[in-house]
């Protein structure tokens, strides 16, 4: 985000559009003119829910920060991510001081047990999206203000506010030269003097980016995509040749529906799924920044987990085999010289589904840490949809439904959605297990309950 940003703090929370979300082997959508806007519900101190907490309140108001990020073109739905898994490992480390149930994320501060974890959790949010740019410090020193005057005044609030101030110092510091602004040094292949589109790829650099859980970026990197003589790649080719047209006679209106829902990018479209998880659980404000925690450093991760396996097999988009279908050696498949999806292409390779390997993490983190694939049922609204509503009550469903979506809008092959959605599964799993583990205390840790917290895993 840069200074000069068109729209304020305001503005944007009311051109996001988030639900609740219920979930069901298959969705069900619903058509209202009058969809209510949780966020806007949040900005003006209605709440929600008696179950929603400060995690879920300041994950509101970071989605709508760094939303200008992604949609007004300073940046990347990427850097927007990244600022948000900066927010929840502030928040946990900062809550978790306080209550010292689990292994902090980067450091454990000392603190006063009676510390009000709800001003510390806020204060590094705060700190944490402030350092956006000055337009947003602005409005995030308001909203905090007007956060912190529910507290009582006492030594509790004011160790929380210094407690969390700390914290999110500690985490911006350690997050100085992550080598998420490297210098973009994509070279698109080509024969001396022919031409190549010229518009600059998306975070090329990313790959080389330090994560936030995983070892490396290519820990999870797949195997190669199909080979373009196959008979699978026919298979590929010609469903997303038929289904995937911008005017595609295949389509049906619900799937037309379907794509142009998942069209949604960045934060926006994940965090309000998790948000009202954690709600619909009655999660206790240190389980909830822990869960959320492991859904934003999870995504931020899969993100350099997929830019890795773009990058690294180059693999071409379906405007450009279908375009080329009398190249690729295959006799099954045949050109549509014209041919276009339904929205513009991301600006980077094909392979694999970033969008899958989004959902397969959510879906890892849920299975992992909840111990189920099954959820109650949760709600969605998207931005890119207005007025539609889909509700889901398994995980399984939920990746399905964004899979075929990435199909339907002319963006991934079959084959390509299906190995997304298996590295974010095992990119969830695997933050669940290696980060912010119980603490070894000589005291017994306190158990949540079922409906309350996560459960256990061993490292």
């Amino acid at each position: 985000m840069n200074a000069g940003r068109a729209r304020g703090f305001g503005d944007i929370r009311n051109r996001l559009k988030e639900g609740n979300m219920p979930a069901s082997p298959s969705h069900t959508m619903t058509h209202s003119a009058s969809a209510i806007l949780i966020g806007a519900w949040l900005a003006l101190g209605v709440p929600v829910s008696a179950t929603a907490n400060v995690i879920t309140d300041w994950d509101d108001k970071a989605v709508v920060a760094v939303t200008p990020m992604a949609a007004l073109g300073s940046t990347t739905p990427y850097m927007a991510q990244r600022i948000m898994a900066m927010v929840h490992a502030a928040m946990f480390d900062a809550v978790n001081s306080i209550e010292r149930r689990y292994q902090p994320y980067l450091v454990q501060l000392p603190a006063d047990p009676a510390t009000s974890k709800e001003a510390a959790a806020a204060a590094a949010a705060a700190t944490l999206l402030a350092t956006i740019d000055a337009k947003t410090a602005t409005e995030i020193k308001s909203a905090l203000a007007s956060y912190l005057a529910s507290i009582p005044d006492g030594a509790a609030k004011t160790d929380g506010v210094r407690l969390g101030e700390a914290i999110a110092a500690k985490v911006v510091e350690a997050r100085a030269n992550d080598g998420s602004n490297a210098p973009d040094a994509y070279r698109p292949r080509t024969s001396p003097g022919v031409y190549v589109p010229t518009a600059i790829t998306i975070n090329s650099m990313w790959p080389n980016m330090k994560p936030f859980a995983l070892a490396r970026g290519s820990q999870f990197r797949p195997k190669p995509p199909v080979a373009l003589e196959s008979a699978e790649w026919a298979t590929d080719y010609n469903e997303i040749k038929e289904y995937g047209a911008q005017r595609s006679t295949k389509r049906n209106e619900q799937q037309t529906e379907t794509a142009r829902f998942w069209l949604a990018a960045g934060p926006a479209a994940y965090h309000p799924f998790a948000r009202r998880l954690v709600t619909i659980k009655e999660m206790d404000v240190v389980d909830s920044s822990r869960f959320m925690t492991y859904v934003a450093l999870g995504l931020n991760d899969a993100y350099i987990a997929v830019l890795d396996a773009k990058y690294h097999y180059n693999f071409w988009r379906p405007i450009t085999a279908i375009r080329n279908g009398d190249s690729d050696g295959n006799p099954a498949t045949e050109l549509d010289a014209t041919w276009q999806p339904i929205a513009n292409t991301p600006m980077h390779p094909e392979y694999p589904c970033a969008h899958c390997i989004l959902s397969g993490t959510v879906a890892g983190v849920v299975k992992t840490a909840l111990g189920s694939d099954l959820i109650p049922e949760i709600e969605m609204t998207s931005p890119t949809a207005p007025g539609v509503k889909h509700r889901f009550t398994d995980m399984t469903a939920f990746t399905a439904e964004v899979a075929n979506a990435r199909i339907w809008s002319g963006f991934h092959y079959r084959s390509s959605t299906r190995v997304g959605t298996e590295m974010g599964r095992q990119i969830g799993e695997y933050v669940v297990r290696n980060v912010m583990q119980p603490a070894v205390t000589a005291a017994p840790q306190r158990q949540p309950s079922a409906t309350q917290g996560l459960v256990p895993v061993a490292r």
